[in-house]
């Protein structure tokens, strides 16, 4: 169980369960107004914090910086969801109903609740201040460990400050917290498609010619001239022969194409409120003529 010095160092803190898996943030304390002990823990889960469940903290343990507690991630997620009043507190049958879900006997919280830290007998269950209403603990401050039934830390500052000073008194003031969230932005595909290019390549092409060669007769030829008739009709044929271009195409793997992603970090400025609170001091300075009425 944590303690009250330790509530400072949980809120808006990890939370993560057994296992190791973060649930969300801590962003309320919530103790009990008779026995002053922190009782319960809101954690925000969900997309931006969306959503905030109630989990006990009476077995969570403060491990380095985070909170650790008992429970699984999706039965934190599932726990029911309950309503705090404006003065920060639950109803006792919330708290009842937080408690059965969780499975504690609740019988056994209100017998807790009947003895304070120092060993003291204190009202037994079903007076104000009993377990079932418990005070809310924000940034300003701790929660008031009374049974009035809905005092919040920064009305229990201001009573500890009538009670001890009246000169002091706490100024408070918003802190705004950024996230980011991830969302779809666009897509991006590979599309395979098919063009037509005209493409031109000159190469050589040969053909056959008849050329007529003219021989005088010779001692040489003389005998192959004289073998035929004398007089007489003939014909010699011969096949002329002719390239010419002959086209045919091979598919080749010529590249691969993937698509990769790559982040890019870019710095986007947020503008938001916060309230603050000033502190002035006013001086009244009394009239010479009145302190010298006073003195007559």
């Amino acid at each position: 169980m944590i303690t009250r010095e330790e509530i400072a160092n949980v809120l808006d803190q990890p939370v993560y369960d057994g296992d190791g898996n973060k649930i969300g943030d801590a962003k309320h304390v919530f103790f009990d107004d008779m026995t002053g002990r922190p009782e319960w823990v809101s954690v925000k889960t969900g997309m931006l914090g969306s959503s905030e469940s109630f989990v006990p903290v009476r077995d969570a343990a403060l491990v380095q910086d985070h909170l650790e507690v008992p429970y699984g991630k999706d039965q934190v997620k599932g726990a029911p969801t309950v309503d705090v009043d404006a003065g920060g507190h639950l109803s006792e049958s919330e708290e009842h109903r937080l408690y059965d879900y969780y499975g504690i006997n609740f019988d056994s919280v209100l017998s807790e609740a009947e003895r304070t830290d120092d060993g003291r007998w204190a009202a037994g269950p079903g007076t104000a201040g009993a377990a079932g209403t418990v005070g809310a603990v924000g940034l300003a401050g701790t929660g008031r460990a009374g049974t009035d039934g809905g005092t919040t830390g920064r009305e229990d500052a201001w009573d500890r400050a009538d009670m001890t000073d009246e000169r002091a008194m706490t100024r408070s003031e918003e802190q705004m917290h950024i996230g980011v969230e991830r969302r779809e932005s666009g897509r991006a595909r590979l599309r395979k498609y098919v063009v037509t290019e005209e493409v031109q390549q000159t190469v050589p092409v040969t053909h056959e010619e008849v050329r007529v060669v003219r021989e005088p007769i010779t001692d040489a030829n003389r005998g192959e001239a004289l073998a035929g008739p004398e007089i007489s009709e003939a014909e010699h044929e011969v096949t002329l022969h002719a390239e010419r271009p002959v086209v045919e195409t091979e598919t080749v793997p010529v590249e691969r194409v993937r698509m990769t992603m790559e982040e890019h970090t870019e710095n986007e400025t947020v503008r938001g409120q916060v309230r603050k609170e000033r502190i002035e001091a006013e001086t009244e300075l009394i009239e010479e003529d009145d302190m010298r009425r006073d003195r007559e």
